[in-house]
């Protein structure tokens, strides 16, 4: 079991260099030239003068390579340069935003495993059933409906008319339920559709057969068995889910002025602000790769066979 965890951990080292490599050329080979944005963000009118000045300064006339390995070394040490229209750091700005954002995201991921556990668990044991025809009812609602259309809409019924909830902003648990309910459809949508299908195709296999064969209770084979193996595709796709959620929750932030990273990240656009682009990259990466890996070990607990497929290989 360790070993295979150890494997895992040493795989993600060159998917994230390579992600690096990838940002960086991306960078390079944009038309934006990283001191003229740095120029137009502070107001400056670029002469060749002060861009030669500043492209030495930015470390722009060395060599390819030796810039590649200077992002390397700072990377690592979360020095992500800083930005051109703040003028601070970029890990500092970025770090006082995330809180947010975990707590938009933890909201949303709550919420989503509250609906779709149960909704698509009861869909799959009682097919054709009038729960499972909400459950692929709610499904295409929630993969159908664009978020910030859903994000309106929830203000306007639940804020504008009912004054349930506030309209924008950050603060109190109220702040937080609209948002979080506009970022977990369509993960409600995604779930209930994996855990109906995986409870269809467990309910299919002899060991669901043999627990009837000894005797065991009906809820005992569908609790204890049946669930534990069906929910293993559904932590498949949360842990997918977790870096887009962490990084991918723009618009939501943008609907609800949730003061979060990725509505950082579309100012950061707007401004050309080089760094921050590049730490949102490079972060979004390394989120995607953590998650998964955190999930992968999940299974590992929930199904032994992975750990011993992984030895195998």
């Amino acid at each position: 079991m360790g070993t295979y965890i150890l494997k895992r951990i040493i795989t993600i080292i060159p998917i994230f260099l390579l992600a690096t490599l990838l940002t960086f050329g991306m960078i390079h080979l944009s038309p934006v030239d990283p001191a003229e944005a740095y120029l137009t963000a502070a107001h400056i009118q670029p002469t060749e003068e002060i861009l030669a000045q500043k492209r030495h300064e930015f470390g722009l006339d060395r060599p390819l390579l030796v810039q590649y390995m200077n992002s390397i070394v700072k990377i690592s040490q979360l020095d992500f340069g800083t930005s051109f229209v703040s003028n601070k750091p970029v890990w500092e700005e970025v770090s006082s935003r995330m809180p947010a954002t975990i707590q938009l995201t933890i909201g949303s991921i709550i919420i989503a495993i509250l609906v779709s556990v149960p909704l698509g668990f009861l869909a799959g044991i009682k097919k054709n059933s009038g729960i499972d025809h909400f459950s692929r009812f709610l499904s295409f609602l929630g993969a159908s409906i664009p978020s910030f259309w859903l994000g309106y809409l929830l203000i306007f019924f639940f804020s504008v008319k009912l004054d349930l909830f506030p309209v924008e902003g950050i603060g109190t648990w109220k702040h937080l339920i609209l948002p979080s309910i506009t970022l977990a459809l369509p993960l409600i949508a995604l779930y209930t559709r994996l855990l109906r299908a995986s409870v269809l195709e467990n309910l299919q296999e002899p060991y669901v057969l043999f627990a009837r064969t000894r005797g065991i209770h009906e809820r005992g084979i569908m609790g204890k068995h049946v669930l534990r193996m069906a929910i293993s595709p559904m932590i498949t796709g949360l842990g997918m889910n977790i870096g887009k959620l962490m990084t991918g929750a723009i618009i939501v932030e943008a609907v609800f002025s949730w003061p979060g990273f990725g509505r950082y990240f579309i100012e950061a656009t707007f401004n050309r602000d080089v760094p921050v682009i590049q730490c949102y990259v490079l972060l979004a990466a390394g989120l995607f790769l953590i998650s998964n890996l955190v999930v992968d070990i999940i299974q590992m607990y929930i199904d032994p066979r992975i750990s011993r497929k992984g030895r195998q290989h």
